[in-house]
């Protein structure tokens, strides 16, 4: 079985590829603290004490649940990407949606954290997921614009 010069590469290949892995990783990280950081009010508070707990706990975790987790949510963003970048605006048109369409790349992002906080084994961790869940939805999804910019420059 040949490769298919004609077939566009999957957004998890894109994004895992030796050459740009470790760049996104990091980019999706600063976005993380970014996000994490600006966050006021109760809801804020809240969301910086249990990223806090998270890094206490396991110094260097994000970045590693980054790195684990990018294929997965790769792959739940390819209905996505399979619907908008297949044209000439390809990666472009893809980010753009993504932007203008948060919730639909949240629900996408959330099936993956959620099928992982069940199978968790660290019971906190899992307490902790399960304590801010609620309100993850919203956050993610106002993360969302951020995430299609950290992504722009390597599914282009």
């Amino acid at each position: 079985m040949g490769h298919d010069p004609n077939r566009m590469a999957s957004l998890a290949e894109m994004l895992t590829a030796p050459q740009v892995r470790a760049k996104v990783v990091q980019a999706c990280v600063e976005l993380v603290e970014s996000e994490v950081a600006s966050k006021r009010g109760m809801t804020g508070m809240a969301i910086k004490a249990g990223f806090k707990v998270v890094q206490a706990l396991k110094p260097g975790m994000v970045m590693s649940a980054i790195d684990t987790l990018l294929p997965e949510f790769a792959s739940s963003l390819q209905g996505i990407y399979d619907k908008t970048a297949q044209g000439a605006g390809g990666g472009a048109a893809f980010t753009s949606y993504l932007g203008s369409h948060p919730q639909e790349a949240a629900d996408a992002l959330l099936q993956v954290t959620d099928a992982r906080a069940q199978r968790a084994k660290n019971a906190t961790l899992k307490k902790t997921y399960e304590r801010m869940r609620s309100s993850a939805q919203e956050q993610v999804a106002s993360a969302v614009p951020g995430l299609a910019r950290v992504l722009a420059p390597f599914v282009a």
